[in-house]
């Protein structure tokens, strides 16, 4: 049988080959194995199922359905499509065991998925996640049929975007927004993020145009990830659309990414920076600031000048999701874009950092140039790329080993001040320029981070990466 192994997020494969319905009623079973088995305090024997827009996406979270109704748990089903924080939510609010997504998030069509959200409705720790695979096989499989279960009120089909839209509502300023006459653009990238924002906004002075709305299981020819290369068409319309802002969702609408109003890409490191200015100046909040290592070293200056804790994390928002379940969180993000916030779930929500960053235009009532230039002149400038590149699973561990006991003697030419180990390797230089050598989790592919002074720089750093992976 195949080998299932769950990575930064939940378990993702390729359809047909590994997920599989097989692999699938697997999983399901070892998660209502352990949740039955370890049942969290004050919550209640139900599990929330959620599924994206992608092929037969709709079929696994019914028969997820039916497996944790055959172990005796009661299931919330979505009606449709829905956001993966709208799931998050409903596990908290609902006080459910946990919950499951079927989704790959912004992996390529061919893949499916299977994220586990813990009973705080959030990421399931890593703890929860090694369970669940030590879990695998060790009971039949058990089911009750979908008629049945629906008849018996075991399985109970639910709108779950109506709730998530109350609370995110309630999370900003919402009156600013609607009367502000934002005219803003929403690139779903084929996700079921589609039409969220039409519906938050209906009836308020705000325009939404939304671009590849359409449910595609082939994502029009991209891939769901709101980064630069995926942007193309909806680019190319807003050059002859100019709009305020852009804002991008990715398949299952739990990140964040933008363009500008005329179709220039902005850095998910930009939009952090934009959102953490706002929330200390603007909102006048304090509390302790959480990243994942890959962000940009402009939060640390930001954080620096304002006098705020930060908190470095490894990849992967289960981690951010362990630091904001401590409490007095200003913010929680990661470089792809995932962003949590105070008074929710501990969760990166796509949805609610959309709405946080129009109540900042509407309240900076300026340019996002204008915005982005203020940032820079004031921290300087920051221009971060990564590149990933296959390299052999086998050899991980000795690269790794290699960089740490032969690291370079200086970034361009700033000297080395710090070198950290424990999510791949990251170099620090003086001049806060860094290098970061990562593996993915599940996958043969390294990936190269960089972040220097000037686009040129940070290229030049990448470079220096790959050069390090010839020395094993």
């Amino acid at each position: 049988m195949s080998q299932i192994k769950f990575g930064t997020d939940g378990w993702r494969a390729i359809m047909a080959e590994d997920f599989t319905f097989h692999n699938l009623e697997r999983v399901a079973q070892a998660a209502a194995t352990h949740w039955k088995s370890n049942p969290a305090p004050n919550t209640e024997p139900k599990v929330i199922v959620g599924y994206d827009r992608r092929f037969l996406s709709d079929q696994f979270a019914q028969r997820t359905a039916q497996i944790f109704a055959g172990n005796g748990f009661t299931v919330t089903l979505t009606h449709e499509p829905t956001p993966t924080p709208a799931v998050s939510l409903a596990v908290r609010e609902l006080r459910a065991a946990g919950g499951v997504m079927i989704t790959a998030s912004h992996n390529p069509p061919a893949f499916n998925g299977f994220k586990l959200k813990a009973f705080y409705g959030g990421s399931a720790e890593p703890a929860i996640c090694q369970a669940v695979e030590a879990a695998l096989d060790h009971e039949p499989v058990k089911s009750l049929n979908f008629s049945d279960g629906i008849g018996a009120k075991r399985i109970a089909i639910r709108n779950l975007r109506v709730p998530h839209y109350r609370a995110v509502s309630r999370l900003v300023d919402f009156r600013l927004i609607a009367k502000s006459k934002l005219h803003f653009a929403h690139d779903a990238l084929f996700g079921v993020g589609a039409g969220c924002f039409d519906e938050l906004l209906a009836g308020t002075q705000c325009r939404v145009t939304t671009l590849n709305a359409a449910h595609d299981p082939l994502f029009g020819g991209l891939n769901p990830e709101p980064i630069a290369r995926n942007y193309g068409p909806s680019a190319a319309f807003l050059k002859k659309h100019p709009h305020d802002i852009c804002l991008v969702t990715d398949g299952d609408a739990d990140r964040i990414g933008g363009m500008d109003g005329r179709g220039n890409p902005l850095s998910t490191h930009q939009l952090i920076c934009l959102l953490l200015h706002h929330f200390i100046v603007n909102r006048r909040n304090r509390g302790r600031v959480v990243k994942a290592l890959t962000t940009t070293s402009m939060v640390d200056k930001i954080c620096a000048a304002h006098a705020l804790e930060l908190v470095e994390t490894g990849v992967g928002f289960k981690y951010i999701c362990a630091e904001m379940l401590k409490g007095d969180v200003l913010l929680g993000f990661e470089e792809s874009g995932g962003i949590g916030f105070p008074g929710h779930i501990p969760e990166r929500d796509g949805i609610l950092a959309g709405l946080m960053l129009l109540e900042m235009l509407a309240t900076e009532r300026l340019p996002l140039s204008k915005l982005l230039g203020r940032l820079v002149k004031e921290f300087g400038p920051h221009h971060y790329a990564r590149i990933d590149t296959r390299f052999p699973l086998e050899k991980r561990g000795t690269l790794m080993d290699f960089c740490v006991k032969h690291p370079p003697s200086r970034l361009l030419k700033s000297p080395i001040a710090q070198i950290k180990s424990y999510d791949g390797v990251k170099f620090l230089a003086e001049d806060g320029s860094w290098l970061m050598l990562r593996g993915s989790g599940t996958e043969p592919i390294l990936r190269i981070y960089a972040e220097a002074k000037s686009a040129a720089d940070a290229n030049k750093l990448l470079r220096l990466g790959v050069r390090l992976t010839d020395g094993v």
